[in-house]
């Protein structure tokens, strides 16, 4: 062991201290041995580091720093490299704030798009997510401190999102759910991974030994430290027994006493705790070695600034450019028109949320670009309120106008953490909006703001349109640049578009209500679904237009990798990203039509031709066979695809790749949909078959008291009256405050309060109240008040008495 001389000197109480918090963001300190405490900050598109009054979800005013665009946004890069520059330029404004990891990046998987927290993650697909992962964390970690990949893992819902168990088969949790940490791992590096809130198939996986020691750290050789998300340990001991050596954040020792009694007892090894103490000495003393000698403690904000702009031009797609409406002529006259103009919608809401250094807006960047605007107007409410006379206004203006620029989108309040999405709808005063417009100028630029997938059955109505994901504190500018020419638009999607929601492959199965989640759809999410189901999309993954055209030419395929021609076919420079998929063409085992095997983004001159090769790595033939419990290979042709998109196949040859020889791993008569592929709507029993197992009862026992992991929800059915009157008081709330339209507040109270397991009222409080109060508050909850009542009171007094010593 590294630090053995030093963990001789610890007391099991020390060793036990270093495992929680010591407050909401800092690790405990032990000043006798030299242990300083680290700081931990969110960070995944910009450092939230709270000066004071801490908390989790973004309430309280964080220190100025650059707003990068979000995971999403960057996404549609499909530039690794710009990712590695945001991670370098994220890890210099982080130690100049002195932070030790950064929370980020976030990968987990778009299995819905409803997840409201789908702005804050890549793609849905794992190769696709792993890469953009890999590069951050490498930006990151060059400048000496940590990145956090999280949420580890399968946690795609955010909706009881503390206690829903994921029910999901090994083969698709390999293949999909874990491929993006693995590469996140293996060649990212990231020194820490945050465990996520959910069960995975009946075990928190932050105490799922599989999770965390068979693969993460057996099969991954992960040797970092695992760190819980906030307030989401439940039985510390079990965590420590996985291998999760941080639990944040304080629980005032309340969770060192768990540790200590569990040794004295035999539950707990110490040579176990001493592991968990050594990875995270590690953690602390590696990443303190940066503020050990001088280091920058400012950055340059106009620099910063202009490399978030740099990265926002790149990642907006342009989606439609009917007639050639873009880019806009210097001597047309605009209105623009849209509440996103005046208050960008540039960032997702909860925890992420970054306090700008500086902050551009349409309105104001207009003066500086070439378009001749003849005014503004908001059109519509921010927050969904109809207004005819807004609608009047902006169309009178159009009137005037030669092109409309509509800004569009959805609100701070419709994508939040700790929320799904209710429906796929842009608001409908928006397109009441968009209609009046219509009529009046049919010359409409529509400008998106939002953070995932919308419906669109309003597309006929506009001759453009350029979707800015949320781009940044910078965005504003950067989407002028590309309406006028200055950039080519280069950005392709990372997710599907469906034509409505219906058609997604989780419609029967997102979210999960009660206990449980089921994966029916096996590996079968986005585009893996849409193309092996012959569904047809508005968007496929990997689509986007530019100012210019691309011709692919001249495939060439080996085993090792495949090279074919790009030529720049138009008038004006641009980059084309090309995308390697790779099909089986056997039958013997079921799986996706196409897969995402690898991807580059060439940059060409008009009349430009290079030649350009994709290499095929470890994973590009592979399947996770559940007999054998490894990856094999299927001895078969493959089809080698090279696409503009997953449904724009340019290029096409195959190759005869030996296999592995493991046995087939499922009886194809048994499993009739998901050799389909048309798995949107999979039977229990077909389920149980690929699972390899009864799925476990997805509904609360209403018969039962309630315990430490049901849910505030859950009071509904309470035995104790009281806590009926607090249920039906916390939904009145929530109906209330979005009646007066405080909607952020009213979604606070179904994040932090409605969704909340009961130990999330002792986790998140940092010791306030402890477990033995929760118990008597359970007690209460359960129909004995008085006994309960006197439970909390008198272990309050008991707790005030060990604090004045």
């Amino acid at each position: 062991m590294k630090y053995q001389d030093i963990i001789k000197k610890m007391t099991i109480e020390e060793k036990a201290s270093l495992m929680s918090g010591k407050d909401f963001w800092q690790t405990q300190d032990i000043e006798r041995l030299g242990i300083k405490n680290i700081f931990l900050a969110d960070g995944p598109h910009g450092i939230r580091k709270q000066a004071e009054a801490a908390d989790h979800l973004g309430l309280n005013e964080s220190l100025p720093a650059t707003c990068f665009p979000t995971a999403a946004t960057v996404a549609n890069s499909w530039n690794e490299k710009l990712g590695e520059k945001i991670g370098q330029y994220l890890g210099e404004e982080a130690v100049a704030q002195k932070v030790n990891v950064l929370l980020g990046p976030g990968i987990n998987m778009k299995r819905d798009p409803l997840c409201g927290r789908n702005f804050e993650y890549f793609s849905e697909d794992p190769f696709h997510a792993g890469k953009f992962a890999a590069s951050y964390i490498k930006g990151i970690q060059s400048h000496g401190i940590s990145a956090c990949v999280k949420h580890f893992a399968v946690n795609n819902q955010e909706e009881r999102r503390m206690s829903i168990d994921t029910i999901v088969d090994e083969r698709t949790l390999r293949e999909i759910y874990l491929t993006a940490f693995e590469i996140a791992v293996n060649e990212g590096k990231t020194k820490t991974v945050m465990s996520s809130y959910n069960k995975l198939n009946g075990t928190y996986t932050n105490e799922n030994t599989h999770l965390m020691k068979d693969i993460l750290r057996d099969e991954w050789n992960f040797e970092g430290v695992v760190v819980t998300d906030w307030g989401g340990s439940n039985d510390r001991v079990a965590g420590l027994i996985a291998g999760n050596e941080l639990e944040m954040p304080t629980t005032a020792g309340e969770t060192n006493q768990e540790i200590i009694a569990a040794i004295k007892n035999g539950k707990l090894k110490e040579e176990v705790l001493d592991e968990n103490v050594e990875r995270l000495l590690d953690l602390i003393f590696t990443t303190e070695e940066v503020y050990n000698k001088p280091y920058k403690k400012e950055f340059d904000v106009q620099e910063h600034h202009k490399v978030a702009q740099e990265v926002a031009e790149e990642s907006i797609v342009l989606l439609k450019n009917e007639e050639n409406i873009l880019p806009l002529d210097k001597a047309v006259k605009v209105a623009t028109i849209g509440d996103f103009a005046k208050e960008p919608r540039y960032q997702g809401a909860g925890s992420s949320i970054v306090n700008p250094t500086v902050l551009d807006n349409t309105l104001e960047c207009l003066d500086e670009s070439v378009i001749v605007s003849v005014g503004y107007e908001p059109g519509f409410e921010r927050y969904g309120k109809k207004s005819q006379k807004k609608i009047d206004q902006a169309c009178a203006l159009a009137k005037k106008a030669d092109v409309v620029l509509l800004y569009i989108g959805l609100d701070e309040a419709t994508e939040a953490e700790g929320l799904d999405r209710q429906n796929m709808n842009i608001p409908q005063n928006q397109i009441d909006l968009l209609h009046a417009l219509y009529e009046v100028n049919p010359n409409i630029v529509a400008i998106l703001s939002c953070g995932s997938a919308v419906e669109m059955p309003w597309i006929n109505k506009v001759k453009g349109l350029l979707h800015g994901y949320l781009s940044g504190q910078a965005g504003a500018k950067a989407m002028l640049r590309v309406l006028t020419g200055e950039v080519n638009p280069s950005g392709k999607l990372a997710e599907t578009y469906p034509l409505r929601y219906e058609d997604t492959p989780a419609y029967h199965q997102f979210p999960g209500k009660e206990v449980s989640v089921e994966y029916r759809e096996a590996m079968y999410i986005g585009y893996r679904y849409y193309d092996s189901a012959s569904v047809n999309v508005r968007f496929p993954f990997g689509y986007g237009l530019s100012y210019t055209s691309f011709d692919y030419t001249d495939i060439k395929v080996n085993k090792g990798e495949v090279t074919f021609k790009l030529t720049n076919t138009g008038n004006v420079a641009g980059m084309e990203i090309a995308q390697l998929y790779v099909g089986c063409q056997s039958n013997d085992i079921f799986r996706p039509k196409k897969e995402l095997k690898g991807f580059t983004k060439i940059f060409l001159a008009p009349g430009e031709t290079k030649t350009v090769t994709i290499p095929f790595d470890d994973k590009a033939f592979r399947y996770f066979n559940v007999k054998t419990n490894q990856w094999e290979i299927e001895e078969a042709n493959y089809d080698i695809m090279i696409g503009a998109s997953s449904s724009d196949v340019r290029l096409e040859d195959e190759l005869f790749v030996e296999g592995t020889g493991a046995p087939l791993p499922y009886d194809k008569e048994k499993l009739p949909t998901y050799y389909s592929g048309k798995v949107n709507n999979v039977s229990e029993e077909e389920f149980e078959r690929v699972l390899g197992r009864k799925v476990p009862v997805s509904t609360w026992d209403r018969s039962k008291p309630l315990g430490y992991n049901d849910t505030i929800a859950q009071c509904q059915y309470a035995k104790g009256g009281f806590a009926r009157f607090a249920f039906r008081l916390i939904t009145f709330s929530h109906w209330f405050l979005r009646k007066i339209g405080k909607r952020e507040t009213a979604n606070l109270i179904m994040m932090s309060v409605y969704h909340m397991p009961f130990r999330g009222v002792a986790r998140m409080t940092g010791g306030v109240i402890n477990m033995p109060m929760l118990d008597g508050i359970l007690m209460i909850v359960n129909g004995h008040f008085f006994k309960g009542l006197r439970h909390v009171i008198k272990e309050r007094s008991k707790k005030l008495n060990v604090a004045k010593g």
